[in-house]
């Protein structure tokens, strides 16, 4: 295959901080070219500089064997290349079909847009299709669930008539129906010639849709292999710079043939648990125990942890937390009264992102550590300093802008701001969505210990090998309701798919 974009000693650096050091290695057209490192490695800073979003120190791009330096998105979009970002770049208030066509040169190109609604519908309504998305172009993308609006990111990107795509994390928010279609759009589009960057940290999706592999770590380039002359631990090794192991699900030590989280008392009973959305919700989390929660998307895994987290209002049903009556009226009530939430979507709904790392922690202890008005700053930086030793976030300090930090990074603030509230309970929404495989076994590792220190552990993830890893029972989920509760330990991808898809264990589909 010719090649299509050679990056030539690139160089970038933030305030100091060094993201992109000397990186060279070249892309072919017409391929996958998975691109692949730990959390900070620099990824998605050189796929930023590829797609005119940020511009380079020093070093150069070639474009088809041409001089590629584009000073914008806008730039790089008319020589053909686009990216979808990780943090989606869209327009929450405008409708799906006014978030393909802005700043969209081949569709604005069309004059009919400017005096026409329906002319936008018509558009982009076959790009909508092409990716398998069923929704009506006009209605507004806030409406939409997270995994929705990832998809209509990726349904722009292809709109853009683009010969070269960056794919940010793409399936991050994905159900594994919708994984399915993108990987068929993606072999459609190199199939035509269209080269794609794809950026993930799924050690199965990027063996399953990538021709070649190229790691970096710490800023650096370290390697390119294709992907049939290499195997997964040889790619872990690469990226983390040690030989690596994942650990298997933990195991909790048996007494008279009984775990002993079966002889610990129950933490949260939830009773005939009804919202707008959930209907008759029953189950019991067990102290020390890891709960897993599955689920296809709409299927109400997020609605759970809104309404124990008193973000939507509970219509009926009862609440017994700790062994007392608990009705959430609020974020405020649910974290004193011993919840801890971390949200689905981090940027939407829980960073400040224009604040530094510690102002996002200490926001959760700022009440506790005053008194007649006065904020005791030198006890809640000493607690700051200590959750960032203790979970191994990478930051150059507290002061440090959350916004200069990793996909990974960021979300490992949202768990040491969770943490320093120390509740009884902890609703965990997809936590490791966008987090590479280092920073995954430390936010297992920090579930395990606060399991082991008797907390009680709702798990939602979209990622069934890592429920079946970390959880002791999994709770799967099917139009607001429960559809089955599972042992982690004896049941297996297939039957969890199942349960998620409405059926049950022994009925056919």
């Amino acid at each position: 295959m010719p090649e299509l974009l050679r990056v030539a000693h690139i160089q970038k650096s933030f305030g100091g901080i060094r993201a992109l050091n000397d990186v060279s290695f070249s892309v072919e057209a017409g391929q996958v070219c998975a691109l692949m490192g730990e959390n900070g490695a620099g990824k998605s800073t050189l796929g930023k500089i590829i797609a005119g979003v940020e511009s380079a120190d020093s070093g150069s791009l070639r474009l088809d064997g041409a001089e590629f330096s584009p000073q914008n998105p806008l730039d790089a979009q008319r020589h053909g290349v686009a990216m979808i970002f990780q943090e989606l770049d869209l327009f929450p208030n405008q409708t799906v079909a006014e978030n393909l066509a802005l700043g969209n040169l081949k569709l604005m190109s069309e004059k009919r847009f400017f005096t026409n609604r329906r002319a936008y519908a018509e558009a982009t309504l076959p790009w909508l299709e092409k990716i398998g998305l069923a929704i009506d172009p006009g209605v507004p993308l806030a409406s939409l669930p997270i995994a929705h609006i990832q998809l209509v990111a990726i349904a722009r990107a292809l709109s853009m008539d683009t010969k070269l795509i960056v794919m940010d994390e793409p399936t991050s928010a994905l159900t594994e129906e919708a994984t399915d279609t993108l990987f068929k759009t993606v072999e459609k589009l190199t199939a035509d010639g269209v080269t794609i960057v794809y950026v993930s940290h799924k050690m199965d999706e990027i063996f399953r849709v990538a021709d070649s592999i190229v790691v970096m770590r710490d800023g650096e380039y370290i390697g390119t292999r294709k992907k049939d002359h290499t195997d997964v631990n040889e790619i872990i090794s690469m990226m983390v710079g040690r030989k690596f192991e994942t650990k298997n699900r933990r195991k909790f030590p048996l007494s008279n043939g009984q775990s002993i989280i079966e002889k610990e008392s129950v933490c949260l009973s939830v009773r005939n648990l009804c919202t707008k959305k959930l209907s008759n919700i029953s189950f019991d989390l067990k102290a020390g125990e890891i709960l897993g929660v599955v689920g296809l998307v709409g299927a109400g895994r997020t609605e759970l942890g809104e309404a124990l987290f008193g973000l939507d209002a509970v219509l009926s049903g009862e609440l017994i937390l700790n062994g007392a009556p608990y009705t959430p009226k609020g974020p405020r009530e649910a974290m004193k009264a011993g919840i801890g939430l971390i949200p689905e979507d981090r940027k939407r709904e829980g960073l400040f992102i224009q604040q530094t790392v510690g102002d996002n922690m200490a926001i959760s202890i700022m009440e506790a550590n005053q008194r007649f008005g006065f904020i005791h700053h030198q006890a809640i930086a000493g607690h700051v300093t200590d959750m960032i030793e203790k979970t191994r976030l990478k930051t150059p300090g507290a002061q440090t802008g959350i916004n200069t930090l990793s996909g990974g990074n960021q979300q490992k603030t949202l768990v040491c701001r969770t943490l320093m509230t120390e509740p009884l309970v902890f609703f965990l929404d997809d936590p490791t969505r966008g987090v590479d495989v280092g920073a995954k076994e430390d936010i297992y590792e920090i579930m395990e210990t606060l399991a082991r220190r008797g907390k009680g552990i709702l798990f939602v993830s979209s990622e069934l090998p890592e429920l079946l890893r970390c959880a002791d029972r999994i709770m799967t989920l099917y139009d607001g309701k429960i559809s089955g509760i599972v042992d982690a330990g004896t049941t297996n991808q297939h039957e969890l798919m199942r349960l998620a898809m409405g059926y049950k264990i022994t009925e056919a589909p």
